[in-house]
């Protein structure tokens, strides 16, 4: 494998090279971004290795523009020969394009300039076998913690390591690596005659940062176990829970309803909410690009458009929506650096962990999973498949499974009693335990 610097200064050469021949052929701007990716994932089951796959793949994307008109091509093959056709193929697409007014580079004055160094790569030493060893550990906690785990569905352990480079016409020039890794398992238990499913996986930048393969293990089987002996409820409306990692879906259907592209397009039930209450007065929402070793970490966005720390709630109030230059300019607005997506989105917490909750709460609905696509992002109906368990007393009775629960978001983010402190920091969206006033709950029990 090539040095680091080699290869980023390889990818920063193609990006420059097909930036000038844009040039040439007469587009007045262009933008381009190239990426080499490697990595190992390796499975084991039962015992036994399931699958070895190491993986490289490289590509680069060109876009340019003539005015208003706008082209893009991509490729995977970075000699000249093939970067040079590439070019000429956006530019050929651009030619023939409609005139777009809101087309175009950001605005120079946004892109990047002093670009924090955010601790992102830790590359992994590690070969198929101990990789091998480390997801049979994983397995073998899980098929160990206890009798009425009968059956495995796997772990899972992946290294991958990148390098991204993104350049325009307007000067802007730069890249940097970044690595993921991540541990997971699965396992299926038993109990009479029902069987149950369930996971628990571990992510992070630096190896050094995920949990212990036997500590995913148990967790696999603890949360697999809780699950046997569930059954479905009787229509009700009810309190409900959402446990943390199915907390992230419900903050995800916000940030989808802020996003520029939504907006513009009139397909979001929270069109012309900025500076509208959405939620009560506690809660806060704010994206923090720069925190070191975070998953959803980047200096710049996809435009290489400047990240900042910035609310998207405060008191409850929209302050901000999610947009790049282009959406931005569709809604006469201003890019907040979210080419791309989001970077780390944070929603501060409460002061009580999850089993206060369900004490403060008394009876009504724990989530753990979600199934389903019921979300209509227009209206803001959400009808979704769901699993958990059942509080009575402010302590868990039973588990559940088979129900349906169903609202408005709209009068969910309303309804919003109070935020846990059990944040699940695995991801982009960061959040803990989300506690509602009220849901329509429907099973299939009398």
């Amino acid at each position: 494998m090539e040095p680091l610097e080699s290869q980023l200064k390889l990818l920063q050469d193609k990006v420059a090279l097909v930036l000038e021949q844009a040039r040439k052929l007469g587009a007045s701007a262009a933008e381009a971004g190239a990426h080499l990716d490697a990595g190992l994932a390796v499975s084991a089951r039962l015992g036994e290795a399931e699958s070895i796959e190491h993986h490289r793949d490289q590509g680069l994307t060109v876009t340019v523009y003539f005015g208003q008109r706008k082209g893009s091509a991509s490729t995977t093959e970075l000699g000249d020969a093939a970067l040079k056709e590439t070019v000429e193929a956006a530019c050929a697409i651009a030619r023939f394009a409609h005139e777009d007014p809101y087309a175009g580079l950001p605005d120079p004055a946004r892109l990047a300039v002093q670009i924090p160094d955010l601790d992102l790569y830790h590359p992994w030493a590690i070969g198929p076998d101990q990789a091998l060893e480390l997801a049979l550990e994983c397995e073998a906690a899980a098929l160990g913690a206890h009798p009425e785990i009968v059956n495995s569905e796997g772990a899972s352990l992946t290294s991958h390591n990148s390098i991204r480079v993104l350049g325009n016409s307007e000067g802007f020039l730069h890249g940097y690596p970044a690595s993921r890794h991540s541990l997971s398992c699965a396992v299926v238990g038993k109990r009479g005659g029902q069987m149950q499913r369930d996971y628990w996986y571990t992510i992070a930048r630096s190896p050094q940062d995920l949990e212990s393969p036997a500590s995913v293990g148990r967790k696999t089987a603890e949360r697999t176990v809780a699950r046997l002996g569930a059954r479905s409820l009787s229509p009700r409306q009810c309190p409900v829970i959402y446990a943390a990692e199915a907390a992230t879906s419900l903050i995800g259907h916000f940030l989808a309803a802020i996003r520029g592209s939504n907006l513009y397009r009139r397909s979001s039930f929270l069109l012309d909410s900025l500076g509208k209450s959405v939620f009560p007065k506690f809660v806060r929402i704010h994206e923090e690009p720069h925190l070191k070793r975070g998953i959803g970490s980047a200096p710049y966005d996809s435009e290489g458009v400047a990240t900042y720390p910035h609310d998207l709630v405060r008191d409850g109030i929209v302050r901000s929506y999610i947009l790049s230059s282009y959406s931005a300019r569709k809604l006469g607005l201003e890019t907040t650096g979210n080419a791309g997506g989001v970077h780390n989105v944070i929603v501060d917490p409460g002061t009580l962990q999850r089993d206060s909750l369900l004490r403060e709460m008394g009876s009504g609905l724990l989530v753990t999973e979600l199934m389903g696509h019921g979300v209509n992002l227009v209206t803001g109906d959400y009808s979704r498949g769901a699993a958990g368990f059942w509080v009575e007393n402010g302590e868990i009775q039973f588990p559940v499974e088979e129900i349906t629960i169903a609202s408005n978001l709209k009068q969910m983010f309303r309804d919003l009693v109070a935020i846990g402190l059990d944040v699940d920091r695995r991801g982009n969206i960061q959040t803990g335990s989300i506690w509602l006033a009220n849901m329509t709950v429907a099973g299939n029990s009398s």
